[in-house]
């Protein structure tokens, strides 16, 4: 992580405003979150402002939800945090920005779900409507996408990590699951929308079920399995066949054995980061242990399934 020289203050945030969209600048700031890429920072109750401070790729990021995710998100059934203004790269402060609607809720990672039934059908409607055809030109995924395979000597080594530190019970278990999904045929069907990132620090919660969805830093075209992840690693025990049955199209046999493939690499990334100190990641994250440990539990629970 590189963290930027530049100290992000409220003085800062309003200076930015005042230089470059200075209608904005009376509103008042205070900070909202010290993100993993970027910082938010409320302006006044409807808006806020983002500004990376951390990883390079973030500039790049911030750019690509600014070009796409307005028109994608008039037909999503949940609040997203919509781009409103972009902030060029100045002498206060060397890197883009942008001022998007705020979306009120509690990370997932800190507010779970507890109504099951209602939260299935909400997840399961917010990714049909977001997962259809993308036009050329849609963004590919970085480092994420394509078929489990060719991922199997990234799973491989965060597999052995983990199994040496012990942070995981039964790493045969969650090979095979891992296994299975890379055996199974790939995708397809068309390129489709995805949001790219969806762990329980990324979804929004209120009175027990999901309420928003953020960061869509990560967005690209391709295989639905790789959002569909999301089934075992946000919901609770037994809401993920009513997902399932809600979600549309309804996704096929080797749809699922691929997004269990996924469920496994985003829940054993989620243990690492919730470890505080593994992989340079200083502090930690802990409450992304929880969830991620009990996503293995119920994927190793559906093998063979």
């Amino acid at each position: 992580m590189t963290r930027t020289e530049i100290e992000i203050t409220a003085e800062l945030v309003r200076d930015l405003l005042r230089d470059q969209h200075p209608d904005l600048a009376a509103r008042p700031v205070r900070l909202g979150a010290r993100g993993w890429d970027n910082q938010l920072w409320r302006l006044g109750d409807d808006l806020a402002v983002r500004l990376p401070w951390a990883t390079l790729s973030a500039d790049a990021l911030l750019r690509k939800e600014h070009a796409w995710l307005p028109d994608l998100a008039p037909r999503l059934p949940l609040p997203v945090p919509v781009p409103q203004r972009l902030g060029e790269p100045s002498d206060r402060f060397p890197r883009p920005w942008i001022v998007t609607t705020w979306v009120p809720g509690e990370p997932a990672d800190r507010a779970p779900v507890t109504r099951a039934a209602e939260a299935a059908d909400t997840l399961a409607a917010f990714l049909t409507a977001l997962h259809r055809p993308a036009p050329a030109g849609a963004p590919a995924g970085r480092d994420r996408g394509g078929p489990p395979a060719d991922r199997a000597e990234g799973f491989a080594q965060q597999l052995a990590s983990a199994t040496e530190l012990g942070l995981i019970p039964d790493p045969d278990a969650v090979r095979a699951v891992w296994e299975d999904a890379a055996a199974a045929p790939e995708w397809a069907g068309p390129a489709l929308w995805l949001h790219g990132d969806l762990h329980p620090a990324n979804v929004l919660t209120a009175d027990g079920t999901f309420c928003g969805v953020i960061d869509f830093g990560d967005l690209f075209a391709d295989d639905p399995a790789f959002d569909l992840a999301a089934t075992w690693i946000l919901l609770p025990d037994g809401a993920a066949d009513r997902f399932h049955g809600a979600y549309r199209p309804a996704p096929d046999a080797a749809t699922l054995r691929r997004a269990r493939g996924w469920a496994v690499l985003r829940a054993l990334a989620c243990v690492f980061i919730a470890d505080a100190g593994v992989h340079g990641r200083p502090g930690g994250k802990p409450s992304w242990g929880p969830p991620a440990h009990a996503a293995l539990r119920r994927l190793i629970a559906t093998a063979g399934h």
